[in-house]
C-alpha cells in the first residue's frame, strides 16, 4: 500500500539554503521512494497573509517552481501544482472553517505571538491580526486532507499546525457520522539539516540572512564570506560546535569529510580558509541544479505547462471527493431524487454498474460491468478502496477524453488517463453506450 506525502512551500521569496537542505532536498529524495505517493506544491494562497507585494509573490512562484524542479523532482511521478490551481482546496477551506473551533484556532502560535506583540506595545490585542493570519491553519488542513494524505513533513514550528489539521478532521467526522477523512500525520525528520544563517540565527527570509540557493559562484562566494566567526587567529583552535559555518558544512558533507573539516578548526585552520573549503563544497553541489535552474527561468510557458498538468492529477482525485462531501453536509443536486430500496436495487441489477474491490495484487480497481458481470472497462490500480470507490464516482461523472494510443483505445479525464485500455473500436463504442446509459439512470 502506498503512502501518501504532502507538502508545500509558501512562495514568499527566492529560495535559500535553508530551505534546500530542510525542506526541498529531503522531499525530492523521498518521492523517488518506492510506495510514496508525493504530493508538492506552491502554497501562493498561503504567501498572501504574509506578502502584499504582486510582484514579489510573482518572481517567487516563479523561482520555486523551478527550484523543485531543478532539485530533482520528477513532475511525472509527484503530483506538483499551485495550490491556487485546486478552487477545491477554499471550497473545502470553508466546510472546514464551519466545524472548527474558535477556541482551537485561538490557540495557533502565530495568533497568540501576534497577541503577545500587540500587547507588549500597548495596542489593542488584534491590532493589524488579519482572518487570513487567525484563519491559516483552517486552509493547511484544506491542502492536506483534500487528498488524505498520511504523512506531512514540517518543520518542528509546524506540527502544531498538523495536529489542528487532525483534530478539524475528527470534529468533521464526528458532525457527518463517517471518517471521510484520514488523520495525517506530522513527519519531523531529525537527521534533516536546519541551518543557521549568517548570523547564527535560523536561516530566514525574516532575518534576512540567507544565502541564495541557485545564485551565481560570485554570489555565493560573497554570501559566505559574511558568515559571523569569532576572532580566533589562524593556528588558534576553533571550537566547531559553537561555529555556524560548520554547522553550514555538515549540512551538506559526508560525516567523514564533517569529521575531517572539524579536525582542521581544532588544529586552527583560519576562517578565511574554512570559508573557501565551505564555498568550495556548496558549489560543487549546487551546480549542476543552478544550471538546469537558470535554463527553466528563461522558459516559463514549460513551467506554466507542468504546473497545469500537476493540478489536472491533483483535480482529478480532488473533484469527486469534495463532490462526496458536498453531499455530507447537505448540499446535493436538486437533480437526484430519493429512491426507495426497491427501485434502488431494481436499478442496480438492470444495467451496467461500476463496482470495485481488491484484487490478487493487493491493489484497489473498480470495474464497468454489464448486467451479467462482464468487465467492460477497468480503471487503474489505486493503493486504498477510498480511492478507488471515488475514482468509480469520477469516471461516471467526468468528462470522457478518448484517445488513441498504441495499446489500444485509452479513457482519460481532466487530463489523465484513468483506465486500462480497450483493443478495439466496437470495445470502445460499447464501453461509451454503457456509461451513457448508466448516467442516465443516476441522472433519472
Amino acid at each position: 500500500m502506498s503512502v501518501r506525502v504532502l507538502t508545500g512551500i509558501t512562495t514568499t521569496g527566492i529560495p535559500h539554503l535553508g530551505n534546500y537542505a530542510g525542506a526541498i532536498r529531503p522531499a525530492v529524495a523521498a518521492s523517488r521512494e518506492a510506495g510514496v505517493d508525493a504530493f508538492y506544491f506552491l502554497a501562493d494562497y498561503h504567501a498572501l497573509i504574509k506578502c502584499d507585494d504582486p510582484a514579489r509573490i510573482a518572481e517567487s512562484r516563479l523561482s520555486i517552481a523551478a527550484t523543485w524542479l531543478a532539485a530533482g523532482l520528477d513532475a511525472e511521478r509527484a503530483t506538483f501544482y499551485r495550490q491556487s490551481d485546486i478552487p477545491e482546496t477554499t471550497e473545502l477551506n470553508w466546510l472546514l472553517t464551519c466545524v472548527a473551533g474558535k477556541g482551537l484556532l485561538n490557540r495557533a502560535h502565530a495568533y497568540k505571538a501576534a497577541v503577545t506583540a500587540n500587547l507588549d506595545a500597548e495596542l489593542d490585542a488584534d491590532a493589524g491580526v488579519t482572518m487570513g493570519l487567525y484563519s491559516y491553519p483552517v486552509l493547511m488542513a484544506a491542502d492536506i486532507l483534500l487528498f488524505n494524505a498520511h504523512r506531512v513533513p514540517v518543520g518542528r514550528d509546524q506540527i502544531q499546525h498538523v495536529e489542528m489539521a487532525r483534530d478539524i478532521a475528527q470534529r468533521f467526522n464526528h458532525v457527518f457520522g463517517r471518517d471521510y477523512f484520514t488523520l495525517p500525520e506530522a513527519v519531523v525528520d531529525d537527521h534533516v539539516a536546519t541551518l543557521p544563517g549568517l548570523d547564527g540565527r535560523k536561516m530566514s527570509k525574516s532575518y534576512d540572512n540567507t544565502i541564495p540557493l541557485y545564485c551565481t559562484p560570485k554570489q555565493l562566494k560573497a554570501a559566505i564570506s559574511r558568515i559571523v566567526t569569532d576572532s580566533k587567529l589562524p593556528g588558534e583552535a576553533k571550537d566547531a560546535d559553537t561555529s555556524h559555518l560548520f554547522q553550514i558544512y555538515r549540512g551538506f558533507a559526508s560525516a567523514e569529510a564533517s569529521a575531517e573539516f572539524r579536525a582542521s578548526l581544532l588544529d586552527g585552520m583560519g576562517w578565511g580558509d574554512a570559508k573557501q573549503a565551505l564555498f568550495a563544497l556548496l558549489d560543487a553541489e549546487l551546480a549542476p541544479g543552478r544550471e538546469h535552474y537558470q535554463a527553466l527561468l528563461q522558459r516559463p510557458d514549460d513551467l506554466e505547462d507542468i504546473l497545469l498538468a500537476g493540478a489536472s492529477k491533483a483535480r482529478a482525485i480532488a473533484q469527486p471527493f469534495l463532490a462526496e462531501l458536498r453531499d455530507a453536509v447537505g448540499l446535493q443536486s436538486f437533480r437526484r431524487t430519493h429512491t426507495s430500496t426497491k427501485t434502488a436495487a431494481k436499478k442496480a441489477t438492470s444495467g451496467p454498474r461500476m463496482v470495485s474491490g481488491r484484487d490478487h495484487d493487493g491493489q484497489f480497481r473498480c470495474r464497468l460491468r454489464t448486467t451479467s458481470g462482464e468487465v467492460l472497462l477497468t480503471s487503474l490500480p489505486y493503493a486504498d478502496g477510498k480511492s478507488a470507490g471515488l475514482a468509480a464516482k469520477a469516471l461516471v461523472a467526468g468528462v470522457d477524453d478518448w484517445r488513441t494510443q498504441a495499446e489500444g483505445y485509452v479513457l482519460w479525464q481532466a487530463a489523465v488517463q484513468v483506465a486500462e485500455p480497450v483493443t478495439t473500436e466496437a470495445e470502445m463504442a460499447t464501453v461509451q453506450a454503457a456509461l451513457a446509459e448508466l448516467r442516465a439512470a443516476q441522472d433519472s
